[in-house]
């Protein structure tokens, strides 16, 4: 019976053993693909820190882009609102150039009608003052005719300057000396003058008394205290002469200037001679 036993676990012994192989080796297997899995899951765990992290970046990134955006919406609704009010200060000021303008236009053409006003008037003014000074020279013209024998025996100067004309006359021919009463040689050469005075009607007649500068001395200083008391009567004489035969006060002035406005040198006889005058000056009306 042992025996038999004995030779029934021979038997058995390597069927269990073979069946201990397999399931071992199932065992190596399943343990193996653990550990696989271990490795697995460990690299998944890894993974999903990594991707954990990730994602809390990514968050955090568009939550700071959330509000880079919220920022930007309102500054793009306060550029909006920025804008709608630059447009309506620069049409504001868009109207008041506009108006500015048109007020310059109109200032523009008003000012160039007042320009061709004023180059007509110029133009009539130029041709009037051409007409005074053709009337002026005719006038000088004449004188220089009419006075010839004077001028040639040097009583007598005649000269034109800028419209202005004046008829220069020594003392000698109108006036005896120390008098201013003209002498009737004088008043001959005084009507010579006003045949040619009469005719001037926009012209001021000036006649101004001269001396030279040798004081007055004796009795004629009760009538005549200075030399301007007797330049001034002698002025006045031929002016009061002057009116007698018809030209018009209104155009006459009679001027005293004494010894203070000489043309020539006191130190000479000459040249006292010549500061001795009478000067008939016509001169534009004030």
């Amino acid at each position: 019976m042992k025996r038999m036993f004995m030779l029934a676990a021979v038997v058995c012994l390597p069927m269990v053993l073979s069946g201990c192989l397999v399931a071992e080796s199932k065992y190596l297997k399943k343990v193996e693909e653990a550990d696989n899995l271990n490795k697995e899951l460990t690299t998944l765990q890894q993974k999903f820190r990594d991707l954990s992290t990730e994602n809390e970046a990514l968050k955090a990134q568009v939550a700071k882009l959330t509000g880079t955006v919220a920022d930007l919406t309102k500054g793009k609704e306060k550029l909006a609102a920025d804008n709608k009010e630059l447009e309506k200060v620069l049409k504001a000021k868009s109207d008041s150039l506009s108006q500015s303008i048109a007020e310059l236009r109109q200032r523009v053409a008003d000012l160039d009608a007042e320009n061709g006003r004023l180059r007509k008037d110029i133009t009539t003014l130029q041709k009037a003052k051409e007409e005074k000074v053709q009337e002026v020279s005719k006038t000088y013209e004449d004188l220089l005719d009419k006075m010839k024998q004077e001028i040639s025996q040097g009583q007598v100067t005649i000269s034109e300057l800028k419209g202005k004309l004046t008829v220069n006359m020594v003392d000698a021919i109108l006036f005896d000396s120390g008098k201013a009463e003209v002498k009737p040689e004088g008043l001959a050469v005084l009507q010579k003058v006003v045949d040619i005075l009469k005719n001037v009607k926009d012209k001021a007649i000036r006649i101004e008394g001269h001396t030279d500068n040798v004081q007055i001395v004796g009795a004629l200083t009760r009538k005549y205290p200075t030399n301007w008391e007797l330049s001034a009567a002698r002025a006045i004489n031929v002016t009061r002469y002057l009116q007698q035969q018809g030209i018009d006060p209104a155009n006459l002035v009679a001027v005293a200037y004494g010894e203070f406005k000489p043309v020539a040198d006191n130190a000479t006889d000459e040249g006292r001679a010549k500061n001795r005058r009478i000067e008939i000056v016509l001169v534009p009306k004030e």
